[in-house]
């Protein structure tokens, strides 16, 4: 956790249980004038609905099939990392707007529009960036000495993440610019519209790969 004025903000797994125990614990002993999480209307929506299919159709028929694709694959592989560690992805928000749901916590949503988020990656992404996700994939198949061991169970360090996201960066600059720092940017200037009716302490839930770049485009803003 990293404190930054009125707002503790958490970096948090998707798939991770470390993730879920730390919102709980600051949850049982402290209460937040308002939870802000890495979601936008449509994500907690297919969070909370008892009919996921709805948002897929819902992104075909609005964004096309090219983006529905590119929502598939993450879905796809977020739910077999949690297959292994047996957490479904996005169980950590989940549990933090259940327990907001108890103790009467607004939350905010300050997420970017998935769908915009979608429609700008399916857009995008250049086939260079196609083709090298695509070798990437059938190199991962077999061992290699370079490869990096990640405890699913945990959050991984600051460290391995700013080393991942600089390789992201390099390997696939879209990717890196709508899915990460876009995304910082929408994120930032919504909890600086929050911040100007909320004087108290502000919980953030994000993914622990937006928690650095998220303060510094906090501090671009003026926060």
């Amino acid at each position: 956790m990293i404190i930054y004025k009125n707002l503790v903000l958490l970096g948090s797994s998707h798939i991770s249980i470390e993730s879920i125990k730390e919102i709980k614990t600051y949850l049982d002993k402290n209460k937040p004038s308002i939870i802000a999480l890495e979601l936008d209307k449509n994500r907690y929506m297919a969070l909370v609905s008892k009919d996921p299919r709805s948002s897929s159709i819902q992104i075909i028929r609005e964004l096309g099939f090219g983006a529905f694709v590119i929502n598939k694959i993450g879905q796809k592989i977020e739910r077999e990392l949690g297959k292994l560690v047996g957490v479904t992805p996005g169980s950590e928000m989940l549990a933090a707007i259940n327990i907001a749901n108890e103790k009467n916590i607004p939350l905010a949503l300050i997420d970017q529009d998935i769908r915009l988020t979608l429609k700008r990656l399916s857009k995008k992404l250049t086939l260079k960036e196609k083709l090298r996700f695509v070798v990437d994939i059938f190199l991962s198949l077999f061992p290699s000495k370079n490869k990096i061991k990640i405890d699913l169970r945990k959050v991984p360090s600051q460290e391995l993440i700013k080393e991942m996201i600089l390789k992201i960066e390099e390997r696939y600059p879209t990717i890196y610019k709508v899915l990460i720092e876009e995304r910082n940017k929408t994120m930032s200037s919504n909890l600086l519209r929050i911040s100007k009716d909320i004087k108290g302490e502000i919980f953030v839930i994000i993914g622990a790969g937006h928690l650095d770049g998220l303060i510094d485009q906090l501090k671009k803003v003026g926060y």
